[in-house]
């Protein structure tokens, strides 16, 4: 399907590259064209569209991507919050998920998805429990889905990592990929992180897991190897082709010089660790250091929301406070944590930026609304006053999943509440 887009603001997040009005045109699930007024003038004299798009001088931009999601956990949002971390988790979602079923799982990612469109979310990094059911319910909603292995001593195996790494990136099914990972060192035996390594060498793979996430994770694994959990992690090979950390809130010097020399992305989750109580990481350490940063949500029983606009806010709201300096963290700099950044971390440079050859990956924000005028500068309108309200309509790989508040996943929203209240009342019971 071809499509044009006139009468645009065009934000493309390549380097160095201002704001324009011009036009985008998408062919199928590519870019086919970005460029002036003029240079589209010129270019369409002979060009005929199946849709054009009047964008009334709102603005396109490259989707967000979400570099650390759980989607599934829509089951537990708000059903344990205001309890200590490990008491949230112990006691209340390891129980609920042990009576999830991949069915359950494929039903609760769509639900996720609709929220995800709604922020301008385009891609996701989803670490979760039945990698086969998550990746059926992002291909058939058109989400674009990179999943990360979730290997520990009780769910995940390790012939389930080597079978989804294999079965997942292939040139079959473009909206899903996967990386190697681990859930976190404190749930991975010495010996299951060995064998491990020796998987990661086999297929000399990046490696993404929780990391640092909380004081008592980094004091434990002091404690048990004498090492904190990125030099322990690093010194059993783990690190090796790079990948990167969730989180990554507490951390030293030797840490930090290590995820620079590893090529290591780091993922922070500001939302998720205010709510748990697990710190602010040290954003603008990182940028000084050349180490990237990009940004998730982490899962909607510890965020709760999905909302990338109230993460870009706080990444940098929080790193003004830490560092008592109004100056940190810019909010371009954020912009490119939501965007560029999410998508390298994830493997999907052709999703970073809207250029000819991009996947057509394209959000539009609405300026005709009071928490985007004046117009003074529209990147920082985005990330200290913008909302999901400004969301106007959210495009992946070609396709337009979300405008003006409608769905378009091949599934009704209604249908997907009243799976998700089924799916709640039948473990609810199961529990009691």
């Amino acid at each position: 399907m071809n499509i044009r887009f006139y009468n645009a603001g065009i934000l493309t997040m390549e380097m160095g590259k201002q704001i324009f009005n011009g036009e985008i045109w998408t062919n199928d699930d590519k870019i086919s064209f970005v460029g002036t007024d003029d240079e589209a003038a010129k270019a369409n004299i002979y060009k005929s569209f199946d849709r054009e798009i009047d964008c009334k001088h709102n603005l396109l931009m490259p989707g967000f991507k979400d570099a650390h999601t759980h989607s599934a956990m829509t089951l537990t949002r708000s059903l344990a919050d205001d309890l200590p971390t490990q008491e949230w988790l112990n006691n209340k979602i390891f129980p609920v998920e042990a009576h999830m079923t991949e069915d359950d799982i494929y039903y609760l990612t769509k639900l996720a998805i609709l929220e995800y469109l709604t922020s301008g979310i385009t891609s996701i990094f989803d670490m979760y429990l039945t990698p086969v059911s998550i990746a059926k319910a992002c291909r058939e909603a058109g989400m674009r889905c990179v999943q990360v292995g979730g290997l520990n001593n009780f769910s995940q195996s390790l012939e389930l990592v080597e079978q989804m790494y294999n079965e997942l990136n292939t040139d079959e099914d473009p909206l899903n990929s996967y990386y190697m990972g681990i859930h976190a060192e404190y749930t991975c035996s010495p010996e299951l992180l060995t064998k491990f390594s020796e998987l990661v060498h086999k297929y000399k793979a990046p490696v993404y897991t929780h990391i640092a996430e909380t004081k008592a994770e980094v004091e434990g694994c002091i404690e048990r190897y004498g090492m904190s959990p990125v030099k322990y992690l690093s010194s059993m090979g783990l690190f090796d082709f790079g990948g990167g950390g969730y989180h990554l809130v507490h951390v030293n010097e030797e840490d930090m010089q290590i995820l620079k020399e590893k090529n290591m992305y780091v993922v922070t989750n500001p939302a998720s660790n205010l709510k748990l109580a697990s710190g602010i990481a040290p954003i603008t350490q990182y940028l000084q250091r050349g180490i990237p940063v990009a940004l998730g949500t982490d899962g909607p029983s510890s965020n709760n929301c999905l909302d990338f606009f109230r993460e870009m806010f706080l990444v940098t709201g929080l790193a003004k406070v830490r560092d008592n300096d109004a100056s940190a963290v810019d909010a371009m700099e954020v912009l490119k944590m939501a965007t560029v950044n999410g998508a390298h971390a994830m493997g999907l440079e052709k999703c970073d930026s809207l250029a000819v050859g991009k996947q057509a990956d394209i959000i539009m924000i609405d300026l005709d609304m009071p928490n985007m005028q004046p117009i003074n500068n529209i990147c920082k309108n985005i990330v200290y006053s913008g909302s999901k309200q400004n969301v106007k309509m959210t495009m992946i790989a070609g396709v337009i999943r979300y405008e003006d508040g409608k769905f378009n996943i091949g599934v009704e929203p209604h249908d997907l509440y009243n799976k998700a209240e089924e799916i709640k009342l039948r473990i609810r019971s199961q529990l009691n």
